[in-house]
């Protein structure tokens, strides 16, 4: 596919794994699942679920910069917490990040995340 690229930011996380921060088709941008680590240090960020959410949509808002664009270009949000009592705290920190109208969003709770975070996030954003 020619019209398909990858977006890489050195303001986000590196790849754990065999992937991309996101590829781009067309104009739209497939990201990754985030979870709250700081990208000088690839460690978690310390603090609470406020403080592991906002790194997380730091780290989304630096690959939506990367494509050249920003959250609020989000159609659809994946959000997994292992601990679904966390919610209303994430809903907090997402506002901050994401202006009205809110992208279509599921939030689920699995049993664990990579490097033991508490939150991951993943979006599509069309451009």
């Amino acid at each position: 596919m020619s019209n398909r690229a990858v977006i890489s930011s050195p303001e986000a996380p590196a790849a754990l794994g065999p992937y991309s921060q996101a590829i781009k088709l067309g104009n739209t941008v497939w990201v990754s699942g985030q979870i709250p680590l700081v990208a000088e240090t690839m460690e978690l960020v310390d603090g609470d679920i406020r403080d592991q959410a906002t790194q997380v949509f730091n780290n989304l808002t630096a690959v939506a910069a990367a494509a050249g664009c920003t959250l609020d270009s989000a159609v659809k949000i994946n959000i997994s917490l292992t601990d679904m009592s966390d919610f209303a705290a994430v809903n907090d920190v997402m506002t901050k990040f994401l202006s009205e109208p809110f992208p279509a969003r599921a939030c689920v709770q699995v049993a664990a995340l990579p490097k033991g975070a508490a939150i991951e996030i993943e979006a599509i954003l069309a451009i």
